[in-house]
């Protein structure tokens, strides 16, 4: 009812103004005058009111905008929820940059899990932008946040993953004309450091070690969800090293190292990780925020597509023994490109 009655008063102005309009031209003696003073009194009334009824129209519609922009990006941080700063032993911290006004509501995806198995995050990107880019990425969270704890390996999550993804688009597009996917990549942190990984189409993570940078690139990755039937055989892990305390994991987006700058350069994102643990060990917010506040001002305010980023940080000061926690490392230390 409220609803209604709003769209009534959108509504009775501008039935209002016409209504003025249509008595002047049938009931004013003026309006009927053919000579030049009446014509030009007659065009500045009907000025007056078509230009009254447009910028009513069109502060109707920013209002209408406003609210649904209010609403989805509600929607958006319900889903895309900031995780805790300590999860399973891991010092934690994630952020969206976010696109222009125009996409600022997308895909993007991740979540990160205490579990018996370790500490498991995910990171996604799925296709467009928009409702449905946003739907998507809530049907691959909801089966993540239950996988993630029943599977015994990444594996078992993945299948349950790319089970999920099909029924939901099977959903959203019964006729069978699918061109959504997701880019997708699963991390296993196991309480002695050792790092599993499985990779579907999205872009590999950078270890921080001290003041090294090193992408962890462990062979090709299996297509995007989506787009091809994952196979048959079985899915073993790819192993990326070790988290060592004080080590740090960054996961991203392929935003993050498409991003382009006024000249149409991409975003150094190696070279400022190295910067941002120049002077040693750092805290997941504060590389977190080094290079969120790099990409702003690379892009200067707002980049074409959105970015998601988080980091995970095997800190010291973290208690021992929490559940799934990563305790001192005894795996061997890796090469920097495995």
């Amino acid at each position: 009812m409220i609803r209604v009655r709003g769209r009534m008063r959108c509504l009775g102005l501008p039935a209002v103004w016409g209504a003025a309009a249509v008595v002047y031209k049938l009931a004013c003696p003026l309006a009927q005058q053919n000579d030049l003073p009446s014509r030009i009194l007659t065009s500045a009334v009907f000025f007056v009111v078509g230009t009254g009824l447009i910028v009513h129209v069109r502060r109707s519609l920013t209002r209408e905008l406003r609210q649904l922009r209010r609403i989805a990006g509600a929607a958006q941080h319900a889903l895309l929820r900031p995780p805790p700063s300590h999860v399973g032993g891991l010092d934690v911290a994630a952020a969206q940059v976010s696109a222009e006004r125009g996409a600022a509501i997308g895909g993007d995806l991740y979540e990160v899990v205490a579990t018996d198995h370790g500490v498991r995050a995910v990171m996604g990107d799925v296709r467009g932008h928009g409702i449905g880019a946003l739907g998507t990425a809530a049907a691959v969270l909801g089966c993540f946040r239950e996988a993630a704890h029943d599977e015994k390996d990444l594996g078992g999550v993945l299948r349950r993953l790319e089970r999920a993804l099909d029924r939901h688009l099977r959903r959203q597009h019964p006729t069978g004309d699918i061109e959504e996917f997701v880019t997708l990549l699963l991390v296993e942190v196991r309480a002695d450091g050792e790092i599993l990984a499985l990779n579907c189409g999205h872009p590999w993570p950078y270890r921080l070690s001290g003041s090294e940078v090193a992408q962890l690139a462990a062979g090709d990755p299996y297509p995007p969800l989506g787009l091809f039937p994952l196979p048959d055989t079985d899915l073993p892990t790819v192993r990326l090293g070790c988290l060592r305390p004080g080590d740090g994991l960054f996961l991203h987006t392929d935003g993050a190292q498409d991003a382009r700058d006024g000249r149409g350069r991409f975003f150094p994102l190696a070279d400022v990780l190295e910067r941002a643990v120049r002077d040693g060990p750092a805290s997941s917010r504060e590389v977190l925020h080094r290079v969120s506040t790099a990409l702003r001002h690379h892009v200067r305010g707002a980049p074409a597509d959105d970015i998601a980023l988080l980091v995970l940080t095997n800190g010291p000061s973290v208690p021992p023994g929490a559940r799934g926690a990563a305790q001192p490392a005894t795996c061997p230390r890796p090469a920097k490109h495995l």
